[in-house]
């Protein structure tokens, strides 16, 4: 989602509305089958509709893809938007519907064309099921997205949330959706306080989502949610001044908007080092394939020591160090030694592992990591006066 602004002065929140909330603590949330929403705010529903899709004709996000309704472009919008910012989406967004235009051509396309396009997005699994269910819309729906949400869950990467926002945006169905801004609004609309950690804590959320969703405009109703919490109802300091839903809000009233969400504990960071080996033979490199269970499963990048089994072969020379570069992932901060050596022998034909030419290193899929360890490694052949005809960056494709 959009990485949210921070105000540079404390927001004064406004006065509830006249006949309005009463201040009140939050109360636990509401036992199965109970209404989800407070008194309150079940009885100014429609008011509360209103402001919100009011404000979203007036000030939405010019987004790319809410450029015309089209379900292709909604779902490969929010597959992308999954856990990363609208910003860094937005020129992914182009360069892959430049690419891949319709789901036909999404289908017939090879994996690596697909993880080649995803390149720098992160979380590659999101490609492989883009692909995954892109073949399969073509096979099982002839082309066409499936316009319900249990549908949509059948297909591979469609979650409950990316399910709900497809169907409402792209097909009007009354769907509700639960994602980072989203939640957050909802959770101080009716100040639930408990903290909120995307998976089972979620429930009342959905909850509290299902009850306020509108019978009409769906789709606008939920990228107005979003809309929101990204710009306005942000983690700190939410500019409640000019939220339309200011006089409903029950955490604003309760004096609680700082503290709700509930914050969860953090996961601790783990440090790691490695040691990554460049191997040159001539013109060409020596890459591998990450494999199953790895991070970046399925994109290439330069054996890591020990790889007794690749390197043993080889013949290499002595292995000089280049530079260092760090990386974090999940909960990992990764900090990489960059090595280079020379390869007397091509070595056997192994599973996972191909020498390419140097210059053609940018039209691999290739890990982010593995992009700046061939940068470090080119910068260190030159340094060293050896990198001749082949001190030229790798072409990208």
């Amino acid at each position: 989602m959009a990485k949210e602004p921070r105000s540079s002065r404390r927001e004064r929140p406004p006065r509830p509305a006249a006949g309005g909330l009463k201040p009140r603590r939050a109360g636990p949330a509401p036992a199965p089958g109970d209404d989800p929403l407070p008194a309150p705010l079940r009885a100014g529903i429609t008011p509360i509709h209103d402001a919100l899709l009011g404000w979203f004709t007036r000030v939405g996000r010019d987004l790319p893809w809410r450029r015309g309704i089209d379900p292709y472009r909604t779902w490969i919008s929010e597959v992308m938007l999954q856990q990363t910012q609208v910003d860094r989406v937005v020129d992914f967004f182009r360069r892959f519907m430049e690419r891949f235009p319709t789901v036909e051509r999404l289908a017939e396309a090879p994996e690596a064309d697909v993880l080649r396009a995803w390149e720098g997005l992160g979380y590659y699994r999101r490609a492989r099921q883009l692909h995954a269910a892109a073949k399969r819309i073509v096979a099982d729906h002839e082309g066409r997205l499936p316009d319900t949400a249990p549908e949509l869950r059948e297909l591979p990467g469609i979650g409950r949330y990316t399910a709900g926002a497809i169907a409402s945006i792209a097909f009007g169905r009354p769907e509700p959706i639960v994602e980072a801004n989203s939640r957050r609004v909802l959770a101080r609309l009716v100040a639930h306080a408990a903290p909120l950690d995307g998976t089972a804590g979620d429930g009342p959320i959905w909850e509290i989502a299902t009850a306020l969703l509108p019978s009409r405009s769906a789709g606008q109703w939920n990228q107005a949610l979003m809309d929101l919490g990204a710009t306005i109802c942000t983690p700190r300091s939410p500019l409640c001044s000019r939220c339309p839903l200011a006089p409903y809000c029950l955490a604003l009233v309760t004096g609680q908007t700082a503290s709700i969400p509930g914050s969860t504990a953090r996961r601790e960071v783990i440090d790691l080092e490695e040691t990554a080996v460049v191997v040159r033979r001539g013109a060409k490199v020596l890459v591998v394939r990450r494999g199953a269970g790895e991070w970046w499963e399925g994109l290439w990048d330069f054996p890591r020591l020990p790889a007794k089994e690749i390197l043993a072969p080889l013949g290499c020379g002595r292995r000089r160090v280049v530079g260092r570069c760090s990386y974090t992932v999940t909960h990992h901060r990764v900090e990489v030694t960059v090595a280079v050596c020379e390869a007397s022998r091509q070595g056997p034909r192994c599973d996972g592992a191909a020498w390419i030419d140097w210059e053609a290193l940018g039209t691999l899929a290739m890990t982010a990591p593995g992009r700046r360890i061939a940068a470090l490694a080119e910068r260190g052949e030159g340094e060293s006066g050896r990198g001749g005809a082949r001190s030229s960056r790798p072409r990208r494709g």
